[in-house]
């Protein structure tokens, strides 16, 4: 039998893309309202409440200084710090939140935002990217390469500050699967940290089913699953729009059967999907890939 849901969800459109190198997603958020999020959610017995988009500034584009190693960071910022309020009031309605994106630097609002309820909280990073970079170790200075090490408590004390900085992810409580484009850096700081990835390696090798319920085990531990969906961990063939994509990535059925298995146990308590980038799309597929994700996560069944 699968547990009780929260049938009431808060959609957060964040249509950021200063933490990206490349314009566009942030069209992210109505690409996946066009693809029919909500009509999903509804036919599934939700009841929706699309709280619209949150406001960013475009001024930052035209202020940014080039070399920089944190680029955008003052909007980057605020944006957050507005996403972080928006989901700790949502939750505080005893409603679950659900973001999109909209670049993964968002992550940290979203995050830090559960936070304010859920103190122990687990976090499920699905991405190709480890996103652990810190302002001494990004090559370029993008902030959505930043978002995972921020929420641990690394990084700018600005960025960590957001929400609080006592509110922060304990390594123990994160799992990240399908990396496999990971910085020497934040190679070195996921192993002090003892986090644990699941490399395409490790699903190559034991398939996803497995890989899952070890994730799923570690995550029990905590008082509930914050699932952090970049579109980029699916292989390209399945989710050409996005803005940093790395060839040999997580199926379609591969990503369908993690969010079946992560609906099924019950833990998650909070959501987001991010990266998708129209531009770069191919008739909208990305976003349609994420809708049907979402479809899963949220109790979708073939029968």
């Amino acid at each position: 039998m699968r547990p009780e849901r929260n049938r009431n969800i808060s959609l957060i459109g964040v249509p950021i893309d200063l933490g990206a190198d490349r314009r566009g997603v942030d069209m992210g958020p109505d690409a996946i309202r066009s693809a029919g999020v909500l009509h999903k959610l509804e036919q599934l017995g939700y009841v929706v409440h699309d709280q619209g988009n949150l406001t960013v500034s475009r001024k930052a584009l035209e202020q940014a200084a080039t070399g920089e190693k944190l680029k955008y960071l003052a909007e980057t910022i605020t944006v957050n710090a507005k996403l972080a309020k928006m989901t700790a009031d949502e939750m505080g309605r005893g409603r679950f939140p659900l973001a999109l994106g909209g670049d993964h630097s968002m992550a940290i609002g979203t995050v830090k935002g559960v936070l304010h309820h859920i103190d122990r909280l687990g976090l499920l990073w699905f991405d190709a990217h480890c996103d652990a970079n810190t302002a001494e170790t990004t090559p370029s200075g993008n902030i959505h390469g930043m978002p995972l090490a921020v929420c641990l408590g690394y990084g700018h004390e600005l960025l960590t500050g957001i929400g609080g900085r006592k509110r922060k992810i304990r390594p123990e409580n994160v799992v990240i699967i399908g990396a496999r484009s990971v910085d020497p850096g934040e190679r070195s700081l996921l192993k002090e940290l003892g986090i644990r990835v699941f490399t395409m390696h490790d699903i190559d090798r034991r398939g996803m089913e497995r890989v899952m319920e070890e994730a799923l085990e570690r995550l029990a531990k905590s008082d509930g699953v914050h699932l952090s969906f970049d579109v980029d961990g699916m292989d390209p063939n399945d989710a050409p729009g996005v803005g940093t994509p790395v060839m040999g990535g997580v199926t379609y059925r591969e990503s369908h059967l993690a969010m079946e298995l992560l609906s099924d146990s019950g833990l998650l308590v909070s959501a987001e999907f991010v990266e998708i980038n129209p531009v770069l799309d191919d008739r909208n597929k990305t976003a349609k890939a994420a809708v049907e994700m979402i479809g899963s996560v949220f109790g979708e069944q073939i029968m």
